[in-house]
């Protein structure tokens, strides 16, 4: 698989949505630090986990990190209690990709997965993140 199809699946299954429900989870507003780790079954060397930070909020509770030229759309999103989870289906010139995945906060914490599938390649993805401060306007 190559590096760049790797990259590809990574931003597309962080896609961020808004959530329409009123009632967010329980989680602080501000500046999030957050660190992925992927999982590809058969690739003979792992990537390193990744690091960025961004702005979440209660309307927007997914991370994801800028859009590149992918045409995504949101196909289910829900929130339960603490937990969002999303499903995302992003069109790519190698095919369509789907994001399947969920966040749980705890206040000033985060974890989460994502399963990502894009034809016959599969791979997870562990999310960890805290917060981090107020963002910067």
């Amino acid at each position: 698989m190559s590096k760049k199809l790797c990259i590809v699946l990574f931003l597309i299954s962080l896609f961020l949505f808004s959530c329409t429900v009123q009632k967010g989870p329980n989680m602080k507003e501000g500046l999030w630090e957050i660190t992925v780790k992927m999982d590809i079954p058969g690739m003979p060397v792992q990537m390193a986990p990744q690091t960025y930070t961004q702005c979440l909020t209660q309307k927007e509770a997914v991370p994801k990190p800028k859009e590149e030229n992918n045409t995504c759309e949101i196909v289910k999103q829900d929130i339960k209690g603490d937990t969002v989870s999303w499903l995302v289906e992003c069109k790519t010139k190698e095919g369509t990709a789907v994001s399947d995945g969920t966040i749980t906060y705890k206040g000033d914490t985060m974890q989460g997965i994502i399963t990502m599938t894009q034809g016959s390649m599969k791979a997870t993805q562990h999310l960890a993140g805290r917060w981090i401060g107020a963002c910067k306007k």
